[in-house]
């Protein structure tokens, strides 16, 4: 067994985080935490998991759930493609493979919201097979073992680092490896001011001994993420509030959202001609409610939300009248979110 291998998988005996999909007997679990863990904190993740399994406890419970009840189970977790293919791959799971996971390696990437991170993940937790994967914990503990100075990001760095992960890799033990290498990751080798001292790799780091470990590992530049100013309307009328449905694909798809649209210097005059053009919507506006911030992934925003009179309202399906007591029965981003709880 490679010298890494064993200092990690005696580290992790010792050490290893408790979770509740850990040693759980239901793939499903595995498949599940595995999605949610994508871009996303352990700490935020365990309740949202505990929730999904009382929800949703197996395959095919998940594949007859609506849409919408998914992506309000998935509320507050963000990137809400991840809640639209888990559910689409529920369905074919159900009705392809007679609602178990599938252990075939191909059957497995075939579904939707599964690449090869997820794969190795799945395939060595869950199925004991020999398989590595690799997600950004693993990716910065090979950059700085090894002393890479490939970006790490790129396809000629993604192919050192995948074929580190497999050189390392122990037979019949890659779960608790992979598992290893991930707490190793969140834990000790943490992106900023990693814990060194504390590391049962330290002594084979080659950072570490360069002195490059807080330059490990290398990423490409990431551009400024441009910033865009919206005006929202909240429009309430006798118990009911207007909700608008973002498309099915895209951003936030299938979500529900106060009617807005984006504007260029002053939401207040420019409120009433953009949610015009954007749904044939005539309001007036009326006093301001506050303004709410968030950054995703490649943009950040700022919407400035509105009290307005409803002065015609087109026939859309994508407008809908919800009564302001079922406003937490539909699925919103964290924007809308905010602006509901202004209310």
């Amino acid at each position: 067994m490679p010298r890494l291998s064993s200092r990690l998988l005696d580290w992790y005996k010792k050490n290893k985080r408790s979770m509740p999909w850990r040693d759980h007997p239901d793939p499903y679990a595995v498949w599940v935490s595995e999605i949610m863990l994508q871009q996303t904190r352990v700490e935020t993740v365990i309740a949202y998991f505990e929730k999904w399994m009382k929800l949703f406890p197996d395959i095919p419970a998940l594949a007859k759930a609506d849409e919408q009840a998914v992506l309000n189970a998935w509320e507050g977790l963000g990137y809400y493609s991840r809640a639209r293919n888990i559910h689409k791959a529920a369905k074919i799971v159900a009705e392809k493979f007679n609602g178990e996971l599938p252990r075939n390696l191909e059957d497995l990437r075939s579904l939707p919201g599964i690449g090869r991170y997820t794969v190795g993940a799945i395939a060595s937790i869950a199925f004991k097979m020999d398989e590595p994967t690799l997600d950004g914990n693993l990716r910065r503990v090979f950059s700085r073992v090894y002393d890479i100075s490939e970006f790490a990001d790129s396809p000629a760095g993604e192919k050192i680092l995948w074929g580190l992960a497999a050189e390392n890799l122990p037979k019949g033990q890659a779960g608790d490896y992979n598992q290893a290498l991930m707490d190793i990751g969140a834990t000790i080798c943490q992106p900023k001011k990693p814990r060194c001292l504390l590391c049962p790799l330290m002594e084979i780091c080659k950072a570490r001994e360069n002195g490059t470990q807080e330059l490990r590992p290398v990423l490409k530049a990431k551009k400024a993420a441009p910033q865009y100013v919206h005006a929202a309307a909240v429009i309430v009328e006798r118990g009911r509030v207007l909700l608008s449905q973002r498309p099915a694909d895209g951003l936030l798809g299938g979500m529900w959202e106060f009617p807005n649209a984006r504007v260029e210097t002053d939401p207040a005059k420019e409120l009433t001609k953009a949610l015009n053009a954007a749904y044939r919507l005539k309001v007036k506006r009326k006093e301001a409610l506050g303004v709410v911030q968030h950054a995703y992934t490649h943009f950040k925003v700022t919407v400035h939300a509105f009290r307005c009179e409803s002065v015609s309202i087109p026939k859309d399906k994508k407008l809908k009248w919800v009564k302001l007591v079922e406003l937490d029965d539909f699925p919103m981003g964290k924007v809308d979110r905010q602006i509901a709880n202004k209310m």
